[in-house]
């Protein structure tokens, strides 16, 4: 099937980089699992090395992760994609091309935690300067670039304070300067917000969370505007080691084909509970987009097909209510990551971002009592009730297991 005739997202989600298997009319895509492939004659071997298509060594090509790459790519209306090992191993792909020495980087201060220490304690090290601050006001991004800019770094929405940050004016920003555009959309995942078509001009994601979302594999991808780029990333990318495995890939591609559905059910339920918060006496503030009280709502409405499935929130009693409420959880699992059938809550402070310093935390808004909730696909009426019996709990001054 031409994937130019796929029109309805699931239909998309379901159809797009994924075709019946052209020996054994398949209908998953075969898990090719082989490091190497024969060539039929020694020219055979030298075209493929010299360009032409065909497959040598599955760090640098493999069947299965090449339609995973297509489906993502398809998805998020890029060039191309380049599967990776882990979130992060996207994530440094991207900082090692287009960062080096006497480069500097403009990203989000509220970013996932080793995103962010990763530049401040190792690309450091070789040169690199980064000045993290607030996205969500597209003036501060262009107040902080500079000459030697090379990138801005987005995350929307951010990690985990939900704030969200206008990509088409910090497309605009970076472009005026030279500088390239890269936004992670991990949490709003291809379903919700496509940042290419609002400018970026590289999109990376943990393809642990949405797009595989079902807690069993650890998966990055990269997905580039155009193929100058993409390339550009690839020869980096494939060098640096961090692809991804076919197996892997084969999991991803079967998760992938419920995208659709369990984001719109997390998203439901995330707005119950979001709504069921903000009401709550022992709770202090509440940020979810889809809340007319978020301060940027609005764009929001402009910038994403739905709100997502994250809720943050601060529990009456600071850093030890929220604990309390965190330990009184009986159907919340208490578990980092997010994206996954199941609903999980973490204490940000004290668990995904412990190494970014105090200091830096809190100015990023990532206080001591923020609770984040990944919602999940369990009926909304036992998530509701799991939360009254572990606010009751907190705000109680109980302990559980104490």
């Amino acid at each position: 099937m031409d994937d130019k005739r796929l029109k309805g997202p699931n239909t998309k989600i379901i159809h797009a980089g994924q075709h019946p298997d052209s020996e054994t009319g398949a209908v998953s895509v075969p898990i090719y699992q082989s490091s190497t492939f024969a060539f039929e004659n020694a020219e055979h071997g030298a075209a493929c090395f010299r360009g032409e298509p065909g497959y040598k060594y599955t760090r640098l090509a493999n069947p299965t992760t090449e339609a995973l790459e297509r489906s993502v790519a398809f998805l998020e209306g890029a060039a191309g994609g380049l599967g990776a090992a882990t979130g992060m191993a996207a994530i440094n792909s991207v900082y090692m091309t287009l960062l080096g020495a006497g480069k500097h980087v403009v990203a989000t201060d509220a970013m996932y935690g080793p995103s962010r220490t990763i530049l401040e304690t190792e690309f450091s090290r070789f040169g690199v300067e980064a000045d993290f601050v607030d996205s969500s006001d597209p003036d501060n991004v262009a107040r902080a670039m500079r000459p030697d800019t090379t990138l801005v770094y987005i995350e929307t929405p951010a990690n985990p304070t939900l704030k969200l940050t206008d990509i088409a004016v910090c497309a605009e920003v970076a472009h005026a300067h030279g500088a390239v555009l890269a936004a992670d959309n991990t949490f709003a995942s291809p379903y919700l917000q496509n940042p290419i078509a609002h400018g970026a001009d590289i999109v990376v994601h943990s393809m642990t969370k949405y797009i595989n979302g079902h807690s069993d594999v650890v998966a990055g991808m990269i997905v580039a505007a155009d193929e100058e780029m993409l390339e550009r990333l690839r020869k980096v990318h494939v060098n640096l080691g961090g692809t991804m495995d076919p197996h892997q890939a084969w999991l991803v591609l079967r998760g992938i084909k419920t995208l659709g559905l369990r984001v719109e059910k997390a998203q439901a339920n995330a707005m119950q509970l979001a709504r069921y918060l903000e009401a709550h006496p022992a709770v202090d503030w509440v940020r979810y987009p889809g809340l007319a009280s978020h301060p940027q709502h609005e764009l929001a409405v402009r910038q994403m097909r739905g709100a997502g499935g994250i809720v943050s929130f601060g529990v009456v009693g600071g850093v030890e209510g929220g604990r309390r409420f965190i330990d009184a959880a009986e159907l919340m699992v208490r578990a980092v990551s997010l994206g996954g059938i199941e609903t999980l809550i973490e204490h940000p402070a004290s668990m995904t971002h412990k190494g970014v310093p105090a200091d830096e935390r809190l100015e990023a808004g990532i206080t001591d009592d923020l609770v984040r909730v990944a919602v999940g696909c369990e009926d909304a009426e036992d998530l509701l009730a799991d939360l009254e019996q572990a606010l009751e709990k907190a705000a109680a001054g109980v302990t559980v297991g104490a």
